[in-house]
C-alpha cells in the first residue's frame, strides 16, 4: 500500500481562539476555506504539513473514543526547524505573546541542541529547534 500524504487532527476547546494563536505566529492556512464552525487548518513547512484543529466534540465523534487531556499528558511534540539561534528565540516571544505557554525557554538544552517548546492554548506541544551541522 502506498499513501500520498499524511496530516494530522487534533482536538481544540475553541476553533476561533485556535485560528487566532497560529495565524498570530504566521503559520499559513490550509486551502480556503480553512475555518469552519468546527475546524481550522493550517499547513507546516516547506513540505505542507498540514494539521487539522478540529472542535473536541468533532473530532471525539469521529474516533469513537475520548479526547487526551493534554493537562495531564502528552499526545504528540511536532518538531519545527529553525534557521538559527535568533529564530528560535523569535517563535518562543511570539508564541508567549498569541497565548501560548514556554514549556522550554530558547536556549542550548542539555542535549546539546538549541530549542524550545511551546504549547498552543489547548496544551499542544511544539519544539522549534536548530539542526546544526555536526549535530
Amino acid at each position: 500500500m502506498k499513501t500520498k500524504q499524511i496530516w494530522a487532527n487534533v482536538a481544540v476547546k475553541d476553533v476561533n481562539r485556535t485560528d487566532e494563536f497560529y495565524t498570530t505566529l504566521g503559520i499559513k492556512p490550509n486551502k480556503p476555506p480553512h475555518i469552519t464552525a468546527e475546524l481550522t487548518s493550517f499547513v507546516f513547512g516547506e513540505d505542507d504539513f498540514v494539521i487539522h484543529f478540529f472542535k473536541e466534540e468533532k473530532l471525539q465523534a469521529s474516533m469513537n473514543g475520548k479526547i487526551a487531556d493534554l493537562n495531564n499528558g502528552n499526545e504528540v511534540i511536532f518538531s519545527l526547524s529553525a534557521q538559527s539561534e535568533d529564530d528560535v528565540t523569535k517563535w518562543a516571544k511570539k508564541a508567549k505573546e498569541a497565548g501560548g505557554t514556554i514549556i522550554k525557554e530558547a536556549a542550548r538544552q542539555e542535549d546539546g541542541y538549541y530549542y524550545c517548546v511551546f504549547a498552543d492554548p489547548d496544551g499542544h506541544k511544539f519544539n522549534v529547534l536548530l539542526i546544526e551541522k555536526g549535530m
